[in-house]
């Protein structure tokens, strides 16, 4: 998601009219992100972009923007809300959305099992009347309302001439997945004598279809303004004739206030760009045909006949092809192999030695994508801690004299940025031996091709090198560090400002062009330059290139200093380590690094307890029934000793439990078995066994293979690339048929072939028959799986509750498909 700008939002009411607004990311009504706050403004310029895996079923994903209240709670100025299947529409595209009024009755999520009865029953004085049984048994996935979630139901039968009283369900506390199972029963019809049976008959027959079953569910609350409303169902009885029992799964909906009609336009407008993929995931044998193809690619003479290759020209933009490309490479161990053989072909095809790697080209796009998974925690060693001081001290580094604050002293801030930009590049090249091993790999192959091509230019060895490491990788990171996770936020204007020079800076000192000065448009920047325009700052680069670019260069595991994975706020409850303390749960601050797991009570604090890594024995997901807690994870270690965690939605809950579960992976003596609920009063919640220390009654989720450094499923980047080959179809026939004309007509070129690169036709030609030979074959299973689903899967049932509109899509798409196949 990129978060953008909010425009024209409504006026405070105070005197002076501006408003501090944050805006949130929710899966329905579960934040998972929140931006950050914006003073004094009605059009907040956010520039944020926040990824992450989807960990359930969602059926909206809302932005609400808040006005922060120092006093009061917060409140919402307004949401956008975009239903799951609308996603599609808006892929991938700047779009303006108007913001909507947020009120209770319309901010619904989860679902309720019901089951309807109707019956005829002649009472002992012959008379016939109709009763309804209505059983209300479970719901699942309400909202949790102000951290807690209480809910009932309620059940009233109405019709156009009455309305029954309502039946309440008993309160079920702390839970939004509430088990009711109770039965309601209403009079629908009057009694009426069997002789005037055929008098009342059209009357019943009519009054029962006017009728409507109303079950409303609330969250009982303690506050003084009443129950909050969760989402509500009405159903006609009229269902009810042909069958006279009914049960089903249905959304629950929101609820009608008569619309109160309000002008669009009063609450300003959102501006987010939404990328939502979704991909069906066979198993691994599906893909082994197309993945072989793919995986040869690093060996294929030449390289532009490659699946690979192939894909990077078909794709509309090169980083589509990339990203997919990258993460199967260097999930099977080929990524320098690969990235090697692209890079040398483009480097044959290189004229200039100073325009080496500067294109967006297949080469770039790779090696990009390949430091950002790579080099995360390397930038985290090296650029953070600055990087955190710089937004935390403000000082003012502003050189351009236009741009001057009153007050601001233009030496003092050329000093400030002198010493800043001084600080980054000593950490930058004194961090030779941290560099990840695969980066310097690429980087001595990518030294080798460009020596070899030109080697008249004594230089291009080192340029080669610096236009990834300084221009694509660390100046990209100072300039943006919220991209590259050293950041939570986007950094506020000023900050932005001073990031921008030192970015700058580096990106010049790193090129090691002849005449720097004349890089900057800008004099003042010329004239700042000049303080590092020393023979020993040239030095100091190519003594780091050279050090991250030599063949021999491996990990210096002794000297590896810890590396911080991932820290935030969490609740956890005691461990019992004393042995009459109190088992409470208490918000703490954790922290995880490569050598171990800790948590403080906050930020900087003295650890109050440590666990090693190789102490890490398992991490799995807590089941809710233990302490009627969502999003809840455990972390077993030694002796049966096991930390309870509530992480702050199922976002961040997936996110520790897979990067704790892939820094303890290695551990010799991980545990294959575990218990998903607590041990509570005597017993274990999930296989009910009494001694504590009973072996786990569930097999661990299979966690990743020990070599696999980064969380890659080769099998789902497959079926990615798999997609990608399939929508670009219509280009695989064009470059087939470019090939054929190639390897027949050698006179000029046609112009509707000359966007491919095409060095061996005959090769090129293998290869794409090959592609979309295995691609056709995998189409043609996943229809196959399509229609399998559609004949077993039933409208109303848990996974489909009835209001689900995407079944609804696909339920029109298949009958469609079996039309026009029939």
């Amino acid at each position: 998601l990129s978060l953008g700008e909010a425009k024209n939002l409504p006026t405070y009411p105070g005197p002076n009219k501006m408003r501090d607004c944050y805006c949130t990311v929710n899966l329905d009504q579960e934040e998972v992100f929140r931006t950050k706050i914006v003073e004094k403004s009605l059009c907040p310029f956010y520039g944020e972009d926040f990824y992450c895996e989807i960990p359930r079923t969602f059926r909206h994903l809302s932005f609400y923007i808040f006005d922060r209240d120092v006093f009061r709670r917060d409140s919402i100025i307004g949401k956008v809300a975009i239903q799951k299947e609308d996603l599609q529409k808006y892929h991938n595209r700047d779009t303006w959305f108007q913001l909507q009024h947020v009120d209770a009755d319309s901010e619904v999520q989860g679902k309720v099992h019901l089951e309807l009865r109707l019956s005829e029953v002649i009472t002992d004085t012959g008379v016939v009347c109709h009763k309804l049984a209505t059983r209300v048994l479970e719901c699942q996935g309400l909202p949790i309302v102000n951290g807690q979630c209480d809910p009932y139901a309620t059940v009233t039968l109405a019709g156009p001439s009455r309305q029954s009283e309502a039946k309440k369900t008993k309160v079920k506390k702390k839970t939004n997945n509430p088990h009711f199972d109770e039965v309601f029963y209403f009079e629908v019809t009057r009694p009426s004598s069997y002789n005037k049976k055929s008098h009342f008959d059209i009357e019943d027959v009519d009054e029962v279809d006017k009728m409507e079953i109303r079950v409303d569910l609330w969250n009982a609350s303690n506050l003084k303004f009443g129950d909050e409303f969760l989402g509500e169902l009405r159903l006609p009885l009229k269902f009810l004739r042909q069958s006279s029992s009914y049960e089903a799964w249905y959304f629950l909906q929101p609820r009608d206030n008569g619309n109160k009609s309000l002008k669009p336009d009063d609450l300003g407008s959102l501006r987010l760009n939404v990328v939502y993929t979704e991909d069906h995931v066979f198993s691994s044998d599906y893909y082994s045909p197309l993945r072989d193809v793919l995986l040869k690619s690093a060996d294929v003479e030449p390289v532009s006949a490659s699946a690979a290759h192939i894909l990077g020209e078909v794709c509309r933009e090169k980083q589509e092809a990339a990203i997919p490309l990258v993460r199967l490479f260097l999930h099977y161990g080929r990524i320098v192999p690969f990235i090697s053989a692209i890079a040398n072909a483009e480097v044959k095809r290189t004229q200039d030695p100073n325009t080496i790697f500067r294109g967006n080209s297949l080469t770039s796009k790779c090696i990009d994508e390949t430091m950002k998974l790579a080099g995360m925690h390397y930038l985290q060693v090296t650029l953070k801690p600055i990087i955190d001081e710089i937004c935390q001290v403000h000082k003012p580094c502003e050189i351009d004299p236009v741009k001057l604050k009153d007050g601001e002293n233009l030496e003092n801030n050329r000093e400030n940025l002198r010493q800043y930009v001084d600080r980054i590049f000593t950490v930058i090249t004194k961090s030779g031996v941290s560099c990840p091993t695969v980066m310097c790999d690429i980087f001595f192959s990518l030294r080798e091709s460009a020596a070899k091509r030109f080697q008249g230019d004594l230089d291009v060895r080192y340029t080669a090198v610096s236009s990834f490491i300084f221009l694509r990788f660390f100046a990209p990171a100072i300039l943006s560090p919220n991209l590259f996770q050293l950041t939570p936020h986007h950094p506020d204007p000023q900050t932005s400002r001073t990031l921008t020079l030192i970015s700058k800076t580096i990106q010049t000192l790193g090129s090691l062009s002849k005449s720097k000065s004349a890089n900057f448009k800008e004099s003042y920047m010329a004239t700042f330059y000049d303080y590092f325009n020393e023979q020993k700052y040239a030095d100091a680069v190519k003594n780091f290139l050279d050090l991250i670019s030599s063949s021999g260069r491996r990990d210096h595991k002794s000297i590896e200093q810890p590396i911080l994975l991932k820290e935030g706020f969490m609740i956890k409850r005691a461990q019992g380590r004393k042995r009459f303390g109190m088992k409470n749960f208490k918000k703490r601050w954790f922290r995880l690094t490569n050598h171990e797991f800790t948590y403080q009570k906050s930020k900087g604090d003295h650890p109050l307890c440590s666990i090693p890594i190789e102490n890490i024995l398992a991490v799995e997901r807590l089941e809710e029934e233990s302490f009627k807690m969502k999003n809840m994870f455990q972390v077993i270690q030694p002796e049966r000793r096991v930390l309870y965690i509530q992480a702050n939605n199922c976002v961040e809950a997936k996110d520790w439990i897979d990067i704790l579960t892939k820094v303890s992976q290695c551990n010799k003596k991980r545990l294959t078995v575990y218990h998903p609920s607590a041990y509570l009063n005597g017993h274990w919640l999930c296989c009910k066994a009494t001694a504590d220390n009973t072996p786990g009654c569930t097999p661990c989720t299979g966690g990743l293979p020990a070599n696999i450094q980064l969380d890659i499923d080769g099998d789902r980047e497959t079926e990615r690339i798999y997609s990608l080959f399939n929508l670009y179809m219509p280009k695989l026939e064009k470059m087939q048929e470019a090939c054929g004309s190639k390897s027949v007509y050698d006179g000029p070129e046609e112009e509707e072939y000359s966007t491919f690169i095409i060095d061996d036709p005959k090769e090129t030609y293998k290869t794409l028959k090959l592609i979309i030979e295995g691609v056709g074959n995998l189409e043609q299973e996943h229809a196959q799986y399509k229609r399998d689903k559609f004949k077993k899967t039933k409208y109303g049932s848990q996974e489909h509750p009835i209001g689900d509109k995407s079944f609804q899509t696909y339920i029109r798409q298949q009958s469609e498909i079996s039309a026009h196949s029939i």
